[in-house]
């Protein structure tokens, strides 16, 4: 039994919260990628150490960040990383931002996976460069990026490859070979690599996190691999973020922006994720088992119900349903008139999709799939 009680309810309705706030109390809301878990003591004691303090000024990263860092992630995913390479972050999603526009042309041609975090998909547009969308192939209930799909719409001035591993909202942790077949395509087509890799730490049982920028030398010369703990330790509202890039020409102009356009991360950030890092292990790996137990709940109650399918989850507490067999142009109007919202699959350009975030109670979660299938049901 853990120490960790996940079970514990805590009510976040009226606490400024996106996810909890937007809806009606009667609804359950599932959609928004955060946590119903507090964050683990030695989070919440660094923050409370640091609040008692009383003086909340200017800061700089702590001693030896860029070192735990590296340690980190040579621990963790077998990287080794040198802490020049690394550059502190505000998020990973302003990173994304950022870096389609210094580090491509105004006539560059991006390229994003399809479906995909919206943000990537935004970072292109916002960009103002042409891109496309390389549709995703489901391989045995797998969505995975394939040279095949990225033949289709590369051209002469493709410069930039955004990628997501783990993948949101699929839910697949990308194999060796899967991640070497990307890396011979953009070593074949000089491709830079954008890889947004904020679930890393959420791999759960019987999968491997393997950072695509690890597999070659030329991979770690075109990639900038972008990382945090935010998701992982559910602090996404104190955020810091981190990019890793080996080439330093490249690391310059993905990182210039930083301290003018984007800030520096704030205070808490830093304290955060140096406590994570530090003293976090034992509550992450009681959370995945935790999270594990949900998947199970969440696979055995889908796959009875008619007319959905459920795409194997190998990281995070995200799942990707199909809903393309049900009777509705719209699922996620469907349920939530039943009282559960889930992440309506437009924001990933597939609306006859929906994401759920499994990362509540077992509770919740069983009340929540109760309604999905009564839903169901009523069609």
């Amino acid at each position: 039994m853990s120490k960790y009680n996940f079970d514990k309810v805590i009510n976040r309705f009226k606490t400024d919260s996106i996810r909890w706030d937007q809806y009606d109390p009667s609804v359950i809301p599932l959609w928004v990628a955060d946590m119903d878990f507090e964050s683990p003591p030695c989070v919440l004691n660094a923050m409370k150490n640091r609040v008692e303090h009383g003086i909340f000024g200017y800061t700089h990263e702590p001693n030896n960040f860029k070192k735990n860092i590296a340690d980190y992630v040579k621990i963790h995913y077998d990287w080794e990383v040198d802490p020049d390479w690394i550059v502190i972050i505000p998020s990973v999603v302003s990173a994304l931002y950022s870096i389609g526009i210094s580090c491509t042309k105004s006539t560059s041609h991006i390229i994003t996976p399809q479906p995909i975090y919206h943000h990537l998909k935004l970072a292109a547009e916002e960009s103002g460069r042409n891109f496309d969308e390389a549709q995703l192939e489901t391989i045995i209930n797998r969505q995975i990026l394939s040279p095949k799909s990225l033949n289709k719409v590369i051209n002469k001035n493709s410069e930039l490859l955004y990628f997501c591993n783990p993948h949101n909202p699929g839910g697949t942790v990308y194999k060796r070979d899967e991640l070497i077949r990307i890396v011979n395509f953009c070593n074949e087509n000089n491709l830079l690599i954008c890889s947004d890799e904020i679930h890393a730490g959420m791999v759960l049982d019987g999968y491997k996190h393997i950072p695509i920028a690890s597999i070659s030398e030329t991979a770690a010369n075109r990639t900038i691999t972008l990382m945090s703990l935010n998701k992982t330790f559910n602090f996404p509202g104190s955020g810091l973020g981190w990019m890793i890039c080996k080439n330093r020409s490249i690391r310059e102009k993905a990182s210039h922006r930083i301290g003018s356009l984007i800030p520096h991360p704030e205070i808490f950030g830093y304290v955060a994720t140096d406590a994570a890092i530090r003293d976090g292990e034992e509550w992450r790996l009681a959370l995945l088992r935790y999270l594990s137990e949900n998947r199970k709940l969440l696979i055995e109650r889908i796959n009875q119900i008619p007319g959905l399918r459920l795409y194997d989850i190998e990281a995070s507490y995200l799942g990707w349903i199909s809903c393309e067999s049900l009777p509705t142009k719209n699922p996620h109007k469907l349920f939530l008139k039943y009282g559960v919202a889930l992440q309506p699959g437009y924001m990933f350009n597939q609306s006859n999709h929906v994401r759920i975030n499994i990362a509540t109670t077992h509770s919740l979660l069983k009340k929540a799939l109760d309604r999905i299938e009564i839903a169901v049901k009523s069609i």
